[in-house]
């Protein structure tokens, strides 16, 4: 069985399914970290040195292991030439 049949028929799993969906705005954080950075053409070292900061601090944010502060996401957004911009939007999964 392929990984992607596995999570297929994990999803089916309704506790499964949520949460995987729980965890889906932590993927798109950690997605769009990533996507600055590499969009920037700079390496984890680079924006750590941009930050003053380890390496390891930068791999520990990407890798969704730490729980950083807004101005964490400011000056890391910064470094990579972009801005945060925070979106409040209805949750229709509490409307369900």
């Amino acid at each position: 069985m392929s990984f992607e049949q596995f999570k297929q028929k994990a999803l089916k799993d309704p506790e499964v399914r949520q949460e995987y969906d729980a965890l889906e705005e932590e993927f798109s954080l950690i997605d769009q970290l990533i996507s600055m950075r590499t969009k920037a053409g700079l390496t984890q070292e680079d924006v750590a040195k941009k930050l003053g900061t380890n390496k390891s601090n930068i791999s520990r944010l990407e890798r969704g292991r730490s729980n950083p502060s807004w101005g964490t996401l400011s000056k890391y957004a910064a470094a990579c030439g972009f801005r945060v911009k925070l979106e409040a939007v209805e949750d229709d999964r509490a409307l369900a």
